[in-house]
């Protein structure tokens, strides 16, 4: 477990120049107006379309198998959005990094806190059943502005980038866990705590079912929901987070707990994971990380790829 970021010198080392001017430009922006950054945002969004070809190909190809009723027009339309509010996102992090709690709490709404109290009250750990929409590290420190958790995260390679994540995470949580530390998860839910939940992108064929997700039939989806929340003995609870679509604030909403979760088959509990995922991404498409390859990994080693 992640209690603190840990600070070395040897981040000043001259490799890491250019990340640390990125990081003091990212600071300025702070004393920018919310609407001026998410202009900025889209901006970038859109710049973004024109230098990362293969990312846009991977987020066309994901709507096309997700929505494949939807007309071309409306397609291209839900692509540039996306683009436009994945280059929002990198504002949304800096601020959920570096405003401060009174900043926060001008631009936020949460409903719902009343089910995770009750949850808690009743000495059940809290699994927040969340999916990777664009604000979520937003989403995270709303929440902790009531309700401090642990954040299951995946420990950044550069080592500047891990530094930054941990101390920017850590504002609003307690803890962070290495998202494979389950034994530290479980622990962390029976004392009881809030844990953080996602389980919409593809991790691979070893710890894998394969389900329908959207419209496609075959999607390999992991079932750590069920093992959480037998072993820690907690409650599944949807999350869903979203940027106001005038881009003034942000709002979360945490639905209560699911009834017989975790049922008598995890494959039945996957499946029923997946339409609650399927109905946040639905509440607000656009904001939703398409990029992601999710259906890379295919039933069988010899499947054609769904990308190609």
């Amino acid at each position: 477990m992640v209690e603190k970021a840990q600070f070395s010198s040897h981040l000043y080392h001259p490799k890491y120049w250019l990340l640390w001017l990125g990081v003091g430009f990212m600071r300025l922006t702070q004393m920018l107006p919310l609407a001026i950054q998410m202009k900025l945002g889209a901006g970038l969004g859109r710049l973004a379309m024109k230098l990362v070809g293969s990312r846009v190909k991977t987020a066309r190809r994901n709507l096309e198998l997700c929505f494949p009723d939807m007309p071309d027009s409306e397609i291209r339309q839900l692509l540039k959005q996306n683009f436009e509010e994945t280059g929002k996102a990198v504002f949304d992090t800096a601020n959920a990094w570096w405003w401060s709690d009174e900043k926060i709490q001008k631009h936020m709404t949460i409903k719902g806190k009343e089910h995770v109290e009750q949850t808690l009250a009743n000495g059940q750990g809290v699994i927040l059943f969340a999916v990777h929409c664009l604000p979520l590290e937003m989403g995270a420190r709303i929440f902790g502005q009531f309700q401090p958790g642990v954040g299951v995260y995946r420990p950044h390679n550069n080592p500047l980038m891990e530094y930054l994540q941990v101390k920017g995470r850590l504002r609003s949580n307690k803890a962070l866990v290495p998202k494979r530390d389950l034994r530290q998860m479980v622990r962390s839910l029976r004392e009881p705590n809030v844990i953080w939940y996602t389980a919409d992108q593809d991790f691979g064929r070893s710890s894998a079912i394969f389900i329908p997700f959207f419209n496609v039939p075959e999607a390999a989806t992991i079932t750590g929901a069920t093992t959480l929340a037998k072993l820690g003995k907690a409650k599944v609870l949807p999350f869903f987070v979203e940027r106001n679509n005038d881009d003034t604030g942000y709002n979360i909403e945490i639905q209560p707990a699911l009834d017989n979760f975790p049922g008598e088959n995890e494959i039945e509990d996957a499946k029923r994971g997946n339409k609650i995922i399927e109905e946040i991404i639905s509440r607000n498409k656009s904001q939703y990380m398409w990029l992601h390859r999710r259906f890379k990994t295919r039933p069988n080693k010899g499947d054609a790829s769904l990308y190609k």
